[in-house]
């Protein structure tokens, strides 16, 4: 990285949509309250906070009211432990603001995943159903971490019920492996691709989502940090460094900024 770009980076209006922050489950570098002030106090125009264990729509509209000058959401993951593909959860959810619907990323001790199709290979009836309350709220719904056929099926069902605003959860990390063919397959109308700095912080990693982002153009992603681990770099350090590899892999300003600014405010209804 060239010396002093990632200092440079402005991250004023900038918007990240994947921050994982305590109390939870798991061990993590900062609390709620602490990364709406890290966000505020770099210019941000908003933040979403993620747990994979429950609904963080309430704790998001704390954290904003405590903080102020930033915009601070949240979401729910759809896994076992608030009742899995659970159309009750999201519509609770959906009346606390939640921004996100992320179906299913992981279930049960040792983590294992939670199909959405039934024994015949077709989409759970309850999917459906939460992809109407999704739309009817004028949210998001994000695939987590089914399976590709999985979220050929899901994106199917959205375009067919009406629902506008999608997001393919990082295609990159390991355990989806995605292809550039098959983000081809998943492209469409309101369907974004969501690409973390925390697989792109080795060469490979970074040089795999750069050509993604070539496949599918800088208007069909957003990127975001999926950061908060103990241990690693603070989310705003990791926007920063995101951004500046990017430029110096030759993407343009123009280009940075929408995928860090327009795209995720467009989803979030800013």
């Amino acid at each position: 990285m060239k010396e002093g770009l990632t200092e440079s980076i402005d991250l004023g209006d900038a918007i990240d949509l994947h921050i994982h922050t305590g109390p939870d489950v798991r061990r993590r570098s900062l609390t709620d309250v602490e990364a709406a002030q890290q966000a505020r106090d770099s210019d941000m125009r908003a933040i979403l906070i993620k747990s994979h264990v429950t609904c963080t729509a309430d704790r998001a509209q704390i954290a904003e009211a405590l903080v102020g000058g930033v915009r601070v959401f949240g979401g729910l993951v759809l896994n076992e432990q608030v009742g899995g593909l659970n159309p009750a959860a999201v519509e609770a959810a959906l009346a606390l603001h939640a921004a996100v619907v992320w179906l299913p990323t992981f279930g049960g001790q040792p983590p294992t995943r939670t199909t959405v199709f039934d024994s015949t290979g077709q989409l759970k009836p309850a999917v459906r159903e939460i992809i109407a309350l999704v739309r009817d709220a004028d949210r998001v719904l994000a695939t987590g971490h089914i399976r590709f056929q999985e979220s050929l099926a899901v994106v199917a069902a959205t375009r067919e019920m009406g629902l506008s605003k999608v997001l393919i959860t990082h295609p990159e990390w390991p355990g989806l492996n995605l292809s550039t063919e098959q983000l081809g397959a998943l492209q469409g109308e309101g369907v974004l691709f969501e690409h973390c700095y925390l697989n792109a912080r080795d060469r490979a990693g970074l040089e795999r989502i750069a050509a993604q982002i070539r496949a599918v153009g800088a208007e069909s992603t957003v990127l975001t940090t999926d950061l908060g681990q103990a241990g690693n770099p603070f989310p705003v350090e990791g926007m920063r460094a995101f951004m500046a590899d990017l430029l110096r892999l030759g993407f343009s300003p123009a280009d940075v900024d929408r995928m860090v600014r327009n795209n995720p405010a467009w989803l979030l209804g800013l």
